[in-house]
């Protein structure tokens, strides 16, 4: 049985936990998802979402290090499995041949008559 395709949030958190590498957790993820949308998201909204997303196996995490300040914390880092990949991956092959055969542009709005 295929693996359930990840929600269009679940996508754009897997993406910015491939694109960050070995620099996501939490806070990172917000941050390049708010830069790369232009849209607000909450930190709950991100976190809930890893959680999930490595309940699924689409994500690995692991704990840092300690930060170097006094009373630093070690931070949660994510990675992206093969299965997320795969994922994110099955849902842009099938948005693709959606778009297939659709004008690449635009179009301008039409105005209501």
């Amino acid at each position: 049985m295929a693996p359930k395709r990840p929600s269009d949030f679940e996508q754009q958190v897997l993406l910015a936990v491939w694109r960050l590498e070995d620099g996501a957790y939490g806070a990172s993820v917000r941050d390049e998802l708010e830069a790369r949308t232009g849209s607000r998201v909450t930190q709950g909204a991100v976190y809930t979402t890893l959680i999930r997303l490595e309940k699924k196996a689409m994500l690995q995490s692991r704990l840092s290090d300690p930060t170097p300040v006094r009373g630093g914390r070690a931070k949660r880092l994510f990675s992206i499995t093969e299965r997320g990949r795969a994922g994110v991956l099955q849902v842009r092959r099938a948005m693709n041949r959606l778009w297939e055969g659709l004008p690449t542009a635009d179009p301008a709005p039409r105005e209501s008559g």
